[in-house]
């Protein structure tokens, strides 16, 4: 997921989420907060810092990591590594690092347990519909049916730690569905590595905390009301936690074209080739690891809450779905997201 906006630091928008950060500082605790713009969106990191921690030296080694993943996973430069992989259509043996190789076979779990709804190689489809230049469109029977048999798990094979090989020399991956949880555990493993265990690192409304903000007080994430257009408040999440927890949304609601009378979303079905066709327009996961987040919320949110509460129950993921009925919202909470409500507190 993608924004392109800033608001300044202190409410920070992003696709499906807004994070609120209200510091009650003790004397003794000083808090380091910076951003920038990354991966087509912005990032924001906030933490306490510890002795012998310096906030410029924190931001150059943020900035320098974004941009080594950017040079690795980004769809839009035509010289990343995963680009290379799409431009090269043949189905010999290519290196693209062994991350690239560990996303592709966590999506690949994600996309077998929804039954291939979630697929990183849906692209050509994405493209298809008219999504990634915004020349939204329905295509005609021939051409879905033509650009379904350049998409699938089945047709990309993982040959060693880091090479891969297409079966179909026109398949194309897109990361964009996990690469952005991924970058955000990668900013915190950076932070880790100085000492720092106190934090809330977030791109593009993905993020993920740990500890507690200064005074002993937890963090406070703002869940943003599922309708285009608009920016409002939905819930208030608290995290009464001091282990990492992330927290990512996917939403139907942000990139979407109407026609005849319906509504077509960017979340793609790879299972038919066509914008879901459900009441679920958000969906929200909470996780230790930000990647498997990631990739579970636009998953679940492909399968929306009829479907996706069952894989969801029987994968042990925390997610809570939003359906929308007309002009009211209806939320529907996981089993593990039920077991989390002493760490995990939705209110509005």
């Amino acid at each position: 997921m993608t924004a392109n906006f800033y608001l300044p630091w202190g409410k920070l928008w992003a696709l499906g989420v807004m994070v609120s950060v209200l510091w009650a500082c003790s004397p003794a605790e000083n808090v380091e907060k910076f951003s920038g713009y990354a991966q087509g969106t912005t990032y924001h990191i906030s933490y306490v810092a510890v002795q012998g921690s310096d906030v410029q030296a924190v931001k150059k080694a943020v900035d320098e990591e974004l941009a080594r993943l950017d040079q690795l996973m980004s769809n839009y430069r035509s010289d990343s590594a995963i680009e290379r992989f799409n431009a090269n259509q043949t189905t010999g043996s290519q290196a693209v690092g062994e991350e690239i190789i560990t996303l592709i076979e966590q999506a690949r779990v994600v996309s077998e347990a929804t039954g291939g709804c979630y697929d990183l190689t849906i692209k050509p489809l994405f493209d298809l519909w008219g999504f990634k230049a915004d020349t939204l469109h329905i295509p005609d029977a021939q051409s879905l049916q033509a650009a379904l048999q350049q998409v699938g798990f089945k047709q990309l094979e993982v040959l060693d730690s880091s090479h891969l090989s297409k079966k179909v020399p026109q398949l194309r991956v897109d990361l964009g569905s996990i690469g952005q949880g991924y970058s955000v555990g990668r900013l915190a493993g950076l932070l880790e590595q100085q000492g720092i265990t106190r934090y809330l690192v977030e791109i593009g409304g993905e993020l993920q905390t740990r500890g507690e903000k200064p005074g002993g007080k937890p963090w406070k994430v703002a869940l943003e009301k599922p309708l285009p257009g608009e920016r409002t408040l939905q819930k208030v999440i608290t995290i009464n936690r001091t282990e990492p927890m992330s927290v990512m949304t996917s939403g139907t609601y942000r990139h979407y074209f109407d026609a005849n009378g319906k509504r077509y979303s960017h979340i793609l079905d790879a299972r038919t080739g066509s914008p879901v066709d459900h009441t679920t327009v958000s969906v929200t996961v909470f996780d230790a690891d930000p990647t498997v987040a990631d990739a579970w919320d636009t998953a679940l949110l492909c399968l929306g809450s009829t479907a996706g509460l069952q894989v969801a129950n029987k994968a042990g993921i925390a997610a809570l779905f939003i359906e929308q009925q007309g002009e009211a919202f209806n939320e529907l909470a996981s089993e593990a997201l039920q077991q989390l409500k002493d760490s995990v507190v939705i209110e509005k």
